[in-house]
């Protein structure tokens, strides 16, 4: 079942202005943004679902070492998306398969 929104904001320090979090609240979003060091009054932050953020930015940067994805050689969004299904899979079945 698709999401329609998401429930958590993961983001970096860059996305640390009060503006930003304000706009997310009001849109029903938990902003899960590290404070950034010179703040007087930081704002919590959920630290494990902060963890996330970093699950995510690997998997990026493994799909950006086929060069076709990093450079986006394909000029259609239909086939851009298919060479994307293939390196993902490329990626991950070596997780579900066992090789004797």
């Amino acid at each position: 079942m698709p999401v329609n929104r998401p429930k958590l904001f993961l983001a970096d320090k860059g996305y640390d202005a009060d503006g930003v979090r304000e706009k997310l609240l009001i849109q029903g979003i938990w902003p899960v943004i590290p404070p950034k060091a010179n703040r007087k009054n930081p704002p919590v932050c959920d630290f494990r679902a902060y963890k996330d953020r970093n699950r995510i930015e690997r998997m990026f940067n493994r799909l950006k070492q086929f060069r076709r994805i990093a450079t986006r050689y394909d000029k259609t969004r239909r086939s851009f998306g298919a060479f994307l299904a293939l390196a993902a899979a490329k990626i991950w079945l070596p997780y579900f398969v066992m090789l004797r």
